[in-house]
């Protein structure tokens, strides 16, 4: 099963490991799919319908669903129902060869089929077992774990909104994301941990947690400051200026982070006056007085369109950027040279963000159709 390595790349730094790939929908695919960009042999098993992604459309490219198109590319996939006895025989075969295995069923939904981490541990004593959920496998493992519930239930949806307003979810289900980046972090530290040891081992992520974690300001200002935060809008609790701000045709962002990137601004704008002001000499106090210096700020920004202000901003060190759409984004990653869309097989897609200067992301297989190497996979396992 493994692929050859390509004459014209090295290989990939995860090449040989065998990853079975149980997980549906964004997290876990998400996960090993950045995996296998790093060169992992991932084998996505998918029940007889598919994964669910393969039906939330639109937008779509050539009628299949471009949710599905960017988490899995470079797997290959195999339909196996759980419930018939030859299809789990092949499952169990897969485990018994994987490296890792990485599934996000409800806690405990894989025992009746013995593929949970007893199970498949007994006889692969080297399997890293990565199981992702919503809340974890105690007194929350009967909660679905969509993404949304967890945004509302750890307070990040009481962070988003104007201040007047009502609570908002994200733009993106930004905790599955950080669950199946979780989740890679910790397989990779098991694999190092066996290579050191000789000994795999269970590894868990949930969505709350990762919520927690990545709600870091925030959540660090409540358990360690007593300070439960409120929406600000754009606003940031603990800078200023770090907003949007308005120019004569829109809005720009505008950062000063410390106290010289704010003397630079200042220059910019010719408000050099400010710099000595006592109301706004360091960030503590421009935050405590932002009303203060708002008013400053965005008469002189007025005079001016926002691609000028970002022009001369950026050319004098001052942090500001343009509010895009996504277009707008995968074009200006373009024009700096990250070349951020790669083809595989293809159909376009977002390049793994991760570069190394010893080895290098493959981009080979294009996302699988259902059940597109069974047969193959089948064989091999019988091999």
């Amino acid at each position: 099963m493994t692929q050859p390595e390509r004459a014209d790349r090295p290989p990939g730094p995860l090449s040989g490991l065998l990853v079975a790939d149980f997980s549906r929908i964004l997290a876990g695919p998400y996960a090993t799919m950045l995996l296998a960009d790093l060169g992992a042999e991932v084998i996505k098993v998918e029940g007889p319908g598919g994964d669910d992604t393969r039906t939330w459309m639109p937008p779509v490219r050539d009628g299949v669903s471009t949710y599905y198109l960017g988490i899995n590319r470079n797997k290959r996939s195999i339909a196996l129902d759980l419930r018939d006895p030859e299809d789990l025989a092949v499952a169990q075969a897969l485990a018994a060869r994987a490296d890792v295995l990485i599934e996000n069923f409800k806690p405990g939904g894989l025992a009746r089929f013995g593929l949970d981490y007893t199970s498949v541990s007994a006889g692969n004593t080297g399997i890293v077992y990565a199981s992702i959920s919503g809340f974890g496998s105690g007194a929350g493992a009967a909660l679905p774990g969509y993404d949304l519930m967890v945004q509302a239930i750890s307070g990040l949806m009481s962070l988003t909104g104007d201040p007047g307003g009502p609570p908002y979810r994200a733009g993106i289900s930004v905790f599955d994301v950080m669950a199946g980046l979780h989740a890679s972090i910790g397989i990779l530290a098991a694999l190092r941990h066996r290579d050191a040891s000789g000994a795999g081992q269970h590894v868990e992520v949930n969505l709350l947690s990762s919520a927690l974690s990545g709600l870091v300001n925030h959540s660090s200002g409540y358990v360690a400051g007593g300070t439960v935060p409120f929406r600000m809008g754009n606003a940031h609790p603990s800078l200023f200026p770090y907003e949007p701000l308005p120019v004569a045709d829109g809005e720009l962002i505008v950062i000063a982070g410390n106290d010289g990137q704010f003397r630079k601004l200042c220059a910019v704008l010719d408000l050099e006056h400010l710099v000595g002001d006592p109301r706004f000499a360091h960030n503590q106090d421009r935050t405590a007085n932002r009303e203060l210096l708002r008013p400053y700020l965005v008469e002189r920004l007025a005079t001016r369109t926002k691609d000028e202000w970002f022009r001369d901003l950026t050319a004098a060190g001052v942090a500001c950027a343009p509010i895009n759409t996504i277009d707008g984004g995968v074009r200006l990653a373009e024009e700096l040279g990250l070349d951020p869309v790669v083809l595989t097989g293809g159909v376009p897609g977002i390049r793994n963000p991760i570069r190394f200067s010893g080895s290098a992301a493959r981009y080979e297989l294009p996302p699988p159709e259902l059940d597109e190497h069974g047969e193959e996979i089948r064989q091999w396992l019988k091999s």
